[in-house]
């Protein structure tokens, strides 16, 4: 798979500022966290779509994540990228900020929060978000170059929430074929799972991520849209390519056994609330 291609490089200004407290979905309070803002000043007219990217020690893969959101086909005056970085020990803010002042054209915005929990790092940057529409972006993935152009589409066309087609940041054939595997299981049974998008309002509407899950909050969250009544589709227009690193935990590689059986698991809806 061909990596994006970077733009020209630049500089950017960086301003920090306080963020209040908030109740999250499950009542409980939050604790503080800061936020920078990266990149060109405040649009008048705003963006079209914020993509939101949890971030806990995710230093070696976030750069490429953010690269391939400033190589989207939309107008980079249209994107805004909110990295929602949680309890993370490494050089993840580091190499946020280094990244975001090669993309100038680019609004690039962190989050800090001492506390864990992806669900709750997706909720704080959906809160903090512009855009009309949210597309989360895991760190260790990368979307391919009309992604956003695509969901803004769709969005526009009738389908305001989805989940992405996804397959492996690799070219291991045991990776694509296990992630080609999960994508037919998902158009076969009509799952709805993994990274996804959804109208900011449709998505605060419906109370965000369960804050209580460390696993499958996505199915969790795109279920609660369909029972609502929201048309939920599963775009395969464009995809996300994302790390296949777990498949290759342990020896033998049984980290692909592990996998699938989380995963499995999670669409049940057994130990959502057992970290990852």
């Amino acid at each position: 798979m061909r990596e994006p291609r970077p733009r020209a490089a630049g500089t950017a200004s960086v301003t920090t500022g306080p963020d209040g407290v908030q109740p999250g979905r499950d009542g409980r309070t939050r604790g503080p966290e800061s936020e920078a803002v990266v990149g060109m000043e405040r649009r008048a007219d705003g963006p079209w779509v914020s993509v939101v990217i949890p971030a806990r020690n995710e230093e070696a893969y976030v750069a490429a994540a953010i690269e391939s959101v400033a190589s989207q086909t939309l107008p980079p005056g249209r994107i805004e990228v909110i990295v929602a970085v949680n309890a993370t020990t490494d050089r993840t803010v580091g190499v946020v900020r280094q990244t975001a002042s090669r993309h100038p054209e680019l609004e690039v915005r962190v989050l800090e929060d001492p506390v864990a929990g992806v669900a709750r790092a997706k909720n704080r940057g959906a809160r903090a978000a512009r855009g009309s529409v949210l597309a989360f972006l895991d760190a260790d993935s990368r979307m391919a170059p009309d992604l956003l152009e695509q969901i803004v589409r769709h969005s526009a066309d009738g389908a305001p929430a989805g989940s992405v087609w996804m397959i492996a940041d690799s070219a291991d054939l045991i990776d694509r074929g296990f992630f080609s595997i999960i994508e037919l299981g998902k158009r076969l049974f009509a799952i709805r799972a993994n990274m996804l998008y959804c109208r900011r309002d449709i998505f605060l509407e419906a109370g965000g991520f369960d804050e209580r899950l460390h696993q499958a909050e996505d199915r969790d969250f795109l279920v609660r849209l369909q029972r609502r009544g929201v048309a939920v589709t599963h775009l395969r227009d464009s995809w996300i390519a994302t790390s296949p690193r777990r498949l290759h935990e342990g020896p033998f590689r049984v980290g692909l056994v592990r996998v699938f059986a989380r995963w499995a698991l999670g669409h049940a809806g057994i130990w959502r609330d057992r970290p990852y």
